[in-house]
């Protein structure tokens, strides 16, 4: 299977994702993962990525692309399939992203687009906390999911921090990025009917199962 989610800030992407890449061996490819595994290992895509990077710009769209190039150009992505998480952004990422998996002979099997309402990913969002110990990269919730102990992390001890764009003045702009740039994306790709539409919100197992039974796959 090839997977691509869809879903704005907070819909909880990321962590179906994970679920998901571990119930179907799917390989999950986060563009930020890839970044940073490509910088590391200083891949063509990752040693151009970094210049960018280290100036504090952007890494335009051909840098990705290339960098999805490399990763969707390895042998274990042709043959355990693939679960996409934050790539494409827009409709140039999309239209690029398509041409390159025509070169490769593959094509995405469904769209999953994560649906909820601005209200609770503003909620979600700004009451998420982080262990910063990047051995540890825990992730708590004020309210849904907190630590035992206030501000510290249950795993490591290390105090929590709340990341700049979780804050609410942030929260509003990158959902209105995602209004305007990504959220098209659920009609370009509903034009080709790869798009299944699932309620990201309740509970992260029932939202699970739907995902799931969209998939066809059984629980």
């Amino acid at each position: 299977m090839r997977i691509l989610f869809l879903g704005a800030p907070g819909a909880g992407k990321g962590t179906q994702c994970k679920k998901l890449s571990s119930k179907c061996a799917l390989l999950h490819l986060s563009s930020g993962d890839l970044l940073r595994d490509a910088v590391k290992n200083n891949t063509n895509a990752g040693v151009a990525a970094k210049e960018f990077m280290d100036k504090g710009q952007l890494v335009p769209d051909k840098v990705l692309i290339d960098l999805f190039r490399e990763k969707l150009s390895q042998p274990d992505c042709a043959a355990k399939g693939f679960i996409l998480d934050g790539f494409p952004r827009n409709r140039a990422q999309a239209e690029s992203l398509d041409q390159l998996l025509s070169e490769l002979n593959q094509s995405l099997d469904i769209v999953i687009d994560l649906t909820t309402s601005d209200s609770l990913l503003e909620e979600r969002i700004t009451g998420r906390r982080v262990c910063p110990n990047k051995s540890c990269n825990a992730v708590y919730h004020v309210s849904f999911s907190p630590a035992k102990k206030d501000g510290v992390c249950d795993l490591c001890g290390t105090e929590l921090s709340h990341r700049s764009d979780d804050k609410a003045e942030l929260v509003k702009q990158r959902l209105n990025v995602y209004h305007e740039l990504t959220a098209p994306l659920i009609d370009f790709y509903g034009s080709k009917n790869l798009v299944v539409t699932v309620n990201g919100e309740g509970e992260q197992e029932a939202i699970f199962a739907d995902i799931l039974k969209a998939l066809k796959v059984q629980v």
